[in-house]
C-alpha cells in the first residue's frame, strides 16, 4: 500500500489540494500537471496564475476559506481514519487504462455536459483516486465490466442486471457501477452474491457514500470490492460530480453494458463516453414501449458501433480474448427427430398425423422402395418413434415421445430457436 503521510512539500499532497482547488477532471489543471508537476501546478494555482479564468475563478473562491496544503493534510487524516488510501498516476497500482481520458478530453463535447473541450471541462484523467477494500486499484480493474443503467428500472431491467452481475461476476469480472438505486445496486449485488470482486465509484467523499439508502451494500463492497472517489473524504454528492464520476466508469474498464435508460439519462452519458474512448459499448434492449429502454433503443439506433446484448455469453464475446470466448448459437431443446438421416426423417413425416398407414402406402408417400420403408420404419420403431399393428404404422401419442400427430410434429419442426 502506498505511503499516505502528509508531506507538505510532496506531489501527493499537491495532487490532493489542486483536486480541491479545482473540480476532478479540470482538463486545464491536468494540463499544467503534466508540463511543471502537480507541485508547482499548485504553487501557480495558490500564486493566481491559473491556467483559465474559470478555473482561477473557482481556485480564488476556495483559496479565501483555507490553506490547500492544510486541506489535504486533513483529507489524508480522515482517509485513514475511514480505512481508505490514496492512490496516484506515480504509484505501482494506478490503473493506466484510466490515461486514455487525455484524448477524450480534447474532443468537442468532452465536458460533463457534452458541450464543449478545452477550458476546465471535467474530462481529464484523475489527478488522485481515494480507495477503500482490499484489492489493489489496478488488480482488481485489470479485468472489469461496467454496468450501468436507471435509478428507477423496471422488474425486467433488475432481473437482467443481477444476472448480468452474478454471471460476470462467476466468469472472474470485476463489475464496476456508480452504487446508485435500481441498475447499478442490482449489478453490485449480483456479483456480491456471486463472491466476485465489484467496484464502486462514488461522486462524493469516500467516507459518505451515496445514497445513503445503500449503505449496508457499500459496507459490503468495501469488504470484498472497492470503493472509489477522486473526491476529498467529506466531499457531498452535488449533481454535476455524477456525470464528472461516469467519464472515470468508462475508462476504467474494458466496457460498458447499458441495462436500462431513459430518454435523458446518466447512464447513457456513461456509454457515450465509452464510445468515445473505443470502448466495447453493449447495450440490453427492452420493450419499445418502455420508458425506460428509450436511451438504450437511441443508443443503438445512432451508434452501429454498439452491439445488442442478451446474456452473459455475448457480453464475454465483446471483451473477452478473441476467438475464444464466443457465445455459443442459440440452439432450442434437442428433440427425438433431431438425429434422424434425411431419409428416416422423410419416411416419418410420410405417416399421417391421424389414423395408419399400410408399408407399400407409406412407401408411396414417402418415394422409397419397399426395402428401404421396411428397414426405415424398423429403426423407427426401435426408437419409439412409430407404431405397428396388423401391418399399419400410426405415430405414437405425443406425451411418449414428443413426437406426436401430424400438428403437433410440424410445430415441433418449426418450433423456435431460442428458449424452447
Amino acid at each position: 500500500m502506498p505511503d499516505t503521510e502528509p508531506d507538505p512539500a510532496g506531489s501527493r499532497l499537491a495532487r490532493i489540494a489542486l483536486t480541491w482547488l479545482a473540480e476532478p477532471g479540470n482538463e486545464a489543471v491536468h494540463r499544467l500537471v503534466g508540463a511543471v508537476g502537480p507541485v508547482e501546478a499548485l504553487a501557480r494555482l495558490r500564486g493566481g496564475r491559473s491556467p483559465d479564468d474559470s478555473t482561477r475563478t473557482a481556485s480564488s473562491a476556495r483559496l479565501a476559506t483555507a490553506d490547500p496544503l492544510q486541506v489535504a493534510a486533513a483529507a489524508l487524516d480522515r482517509a485513514t481514519r475511514v480505512g481508505a488510501r490514496l492512490v496516484t498516476p506515480e504509484d505501482p497500482d494506478w490503473p493506466g487504462q484510466v490515461e486514455d481520458l487525455t484524448r477524450l478530453a480534447r474532443r468537442p463535447g468532452s465536458g460533463p455536459g457534452g458541450t464543449g473541450s478545452g477550458g476546465s471541462r471535467g474530462g481529464a484523467p484523475p489527478l488522485a483516486m481515494w480507495v477503500r477494500g482490499p484489492w489493489p486499484l489496478a488488480e482488481a480493474l485489470a479485468r472489469s465490466v461496467a454496468v450501468v443503467g436507471s435509478r428507477a428500472p423496471s422488474e425486467y431491467g433488475r432481473h437482467v442486471s443481477m444476472e448480468f452481475g452474478h454471471g460476470l461476476a462467476e466468469q472472474g469480472w470485476t463489475i464496476v457501477s456508480g452504487g446508485a438505486y435500481g441498475i447499478d445496486a442490482c449489478a453490485h449485488r449480483g456479483a456480491l452474491a456471486a463472491g466476485g470482486c465489484t467496484v464502486a465509484v462514488l461522486a462524493c467523499g469516500i467516507d459518505r457514500p451515496y445514497p445513503t439508502g445503500n449503505t449496508a451494500m457499500f459496507d459490503q463492497i468495501a469488504e470484498s470490492g472497492l470503493l472509489v472517489s477522486e473526491w476529498l473524504p467529506g466531499a457531498e454528492p452535488l449533481r454535476h460530480r455524477f456525470l464528472t464520476r461516469n467519464r472515470l466508469i468508462a475508462a476504467a474498464t474494458a466496457g460498458t453494458v447499458l441495462v436500462e435508460a431513459g430518454a435523458r439519462s446518466g447512464a447513457a452519458q456513461t456509454v457515450r463516453r465509452a464510445l468515445a474512448l473505443g470502448r466495447a459499448t453493449m447495450v440490453v434492449p427492452g420493450p419499445i414501449t418502455s420508458a425506460v429502454s428509450v436511451g438504450c433503443h437511441e443508443i443503438l439506433r445512432d451508434h452501429p458501433q454498439a452491439r445488442l446484448v442478451a446474456g452473459v455469453a455475448h457480453v464475454q464475446e465483446e471483451i473477452g480474448r478473441i476467438g475464444i470466448d464466443l457465445a455459443p448459437p442459440p440452439r432450442g431443446p434437442e428433440r427425438p427427430r433431431d438425429s434422424l438421416d434425411p431419409q428416416a426423417a422423410r419416411v416419418l413425416e410420410a405417416v399421417p398425423g391421424r389414423g395408419s398407414v399400410d408399408l407399400d402406402e407409406l412407401a408411396g408417400r414417402a418415394g422409397v422402395d419397399i426395402r428401404t420403408a421396411m428397414r426405415t420404419v424398423s429403426a423407427l420403431q426401435a426408437r419409439g418413434l412409430l407404431t405397428g399393428a396388423d401391418g399399419r404404422y400410426r405415430l405414437p401419442p405425443r406425451s411418449a415421445t414428443g413426437v406426436g400427430r401430424r400438428g403437433d410434429l410440424t410445430d415441433q419442426a418449426a418450433g423456435p430457436t431460442v428458449g424452447g
